[in-house]
């Protein structure tokens, strides 16, 4: 056990350094030892105490007991609502730290420009773009707007609840811009897909002696690996060097994540042999972002390596390595190396259950794909809009028809998730390969959201499949009207004909085909559905 000096030995400096050295290592138990030597020696009223200890419960995910340390303080100011305020808002806690902002202006007390930023981060966050407009007109009215950190936080808020032209009128007024500003503008920008304004505004602001460093040299580097550029992600890494700075493990990972997005995934393995040449160590993020290019190829071999590589670093138990290591197992064929991973899991996250289930929803293990969904629920795991697309595709593949309905139902009025197109397509190949094909038809009708080719795509197979010609009809023209230069719905037209036996019209079919060139696409998995 630690043995803290006596009251009279030791500053407040002193156990400062002791509390930062807990939070950084979570040492939970040795902190809250430290803690009732405080209360004991009357030290724990000191606001920078204070302030240290409820950085350190957060940093611990002690929400509770970081509130309790705050309302004991004696005599709050504005000084000390900041704290909590930041603190959460610096850990991910967002939704508190409003809650924490509404409560001190309750009380009376203004926001000032250092509490300001913290509540815009958390409003960005939160998609509030209506409070953080409010906390704008603050801003205004107490005349901050030149200060540079409140107005990157503004340009960060407006940026991140979709309002990117708000956000560079804010850059746009800004009396002093320093390089916080315009990485954070170019964050805006990449985020929205504005990745060539991203790279124009870099080159304005050099011109003005703002040096990139390698946060602004990252952020573009994953634009245009996300955007397919990869001729302007070759010059980013030379410039970037030109300039005096070496590519690091986020550049790396940045340029394979874009390849593996982009479905490039050879690409991905080379830049990954690349990296480790250029003497760069892989961290969970690249091992997590590298293994789906191993699920998209089914390539079990590069698969099986990797996972080897990520036990050799002591990275196997992240959850986002594990989750994309069960993923990479179960597109690979090998479901029970996925469900014996997932079951060794210490610790789970909402995609490792998606992953799960998805795995054996896929394989036909239907049942054990609704009871890990149950199981979910029962721990009151977050469900998301791709849990609901994995056990619907369970559903799917089992005929559950009124299991499947159920489902649809409690995401919207229980979870509030809206379906969105992949959960219309799950319910109408539901509902269409057990020959309801008028209620499906019916659910494609009251859509919200115009239905896309695998929502008419599920329907033409379905059609095909209980031989109704009239509605196969309808299901083509809307499937040829998405995808005019695909065979696939002529195809399927012409097989449903020759199977009622209507030759002329499968015949008229193929000659149209012929006629206007019409092309079998690879990647038309609705085809398949049939």
């Amino acid at each position: 056990m630690h043995c803290f000096p006596s009251f009279q030995s030791a500053s407040d400096g002193y156990y400062v350094n002791i509390i930062q050295n807990c939070a950084i290592n979570r040492a939970l138990e040795s902190g809250k030892r430290l803690h009732a030597h405080l209360i004991i020696n009357g030290l724990v009223r000191s606001t920078h105490i204070a302030s240290k200890l409820i950085d350190f419960y957060i940093k611990c995910r002690q929400i509770h007991h970081a509130r309790k340390v705050f309302d004991e303080i004696p005599q709050r100011t504005t000084h000390s609502w900041n704290v909590l305020v930041s603190a959460y808002a610096r850990h991910g806690f967002h939704q508190e730290a409003m809650g924490v902002f509404c409560e001190m202006r309750r009380e009376g007390l203004e926001p000032n420009k250092f509490v300001l930023p913290s509540v815009l981060k958390a409003c960005g966050h939160l998609s509030d773009r209506r409070t953080g407009e409010k906390l704008h007109a603050i801003v205004v009215k107490q005349e901050l707007q030149s200060d540079v950190f409140v107005s990157s936080a503004l340009i960060d808020m407006y940026s991140k609840c979709g309002r990117i032209e708000n956000a560079r009128r804010v850059f746009d007024l800004m009396v002093e811009i320093d390089l916080v500003a315009v990485n954070t503008m170019v964050a805006g920008c990449v985020q929205h897909g504005l990745v060539n304004e991203a790279l124009t505004l870099v080159e304005e602001t050099r011109s003005t002696g703002i040096t990139p460093d390698l946060v602004t040299w990252n952020t573009l580097i994953a634009g245009f690996s996300q955007a397919n550029d990869n001729s302007t992600v070759t010059k980013l890494f030379q410039l970037m060097q030109e300039g005096g700075i070496d590519p690091d493990v986020v550049s790396w990972t940045s340029i394979l994540s874009g390849f593996v997005q982009n479905l490039q995934n050879h690409k991905a393995f080379d830049s990954f042999k690349k990296m480790l040449a250029a003497g760069v160590h892989p961290t969970s993020a690249t091992i997590s972002s590298l293994l789906p290019a191993c699920a998209n190829l089914a390539d079990s071999i590069h698969g099986k390596e990797i996972h080897g590589y990520s036990v050799v670093t002591g990275v196997e138990k992240d959850v986002f390595v594990c989750s994309a290591l069960i993923d990479m197992y179960a597109k690979c064929g090998f479901i029970h190396e996925a469900k014996t991973l997932f079951n060794n899991m210490p610790e789970r996250n909402t995609i490792t259950w998606n992953s799960m289930i998805f795995g054996f929803a896929n394989h036909g293990y239907c049942n054990k794909a609704i009871t890990l969904f149950n199981q979910m629920v029962d721990e009151k795991v977050k469900l998301d809009h791709l849990t609901f697309t994995a056990v619907l595709t369970a559903c799917s593949q089992s005929g559950m028809v009124d299991f499947g309905k159920k489902i649809f139902l409690i995401m919207q009025e229980k979870f509030n998730i809206k379906p969105r197109l992949e959960h219309y397509a799950c319910m109408v190949h539901l509902l269409g390969q057990e020959g309801k094909l008028t209620e499906a038809r019916e659910l494609i009708q009251e859509m919200p959201i115009e239905p896309d080719l695998f929502v008419w795509g599920a329907f033409l197979g379905a059609c095909k499949l209980h031989g109704n010609v009239g509605l196969a009809q309808m299901a083509a023209k809307h499937v040829a009207k998405l995808e005019p230069e695909s065979a696939g719905s002529s195809l399927l037209l012409s097989s449903l004909y020759a199977d009622v036996g209507s030759w002329g019209y499968s015949a008229r079919v193929k000659h149209k085909m012929k006629k206007m060139k019409l092309k079998t696409l690879k990647g038309s998995s609705w085809i398949g559905s049939a």
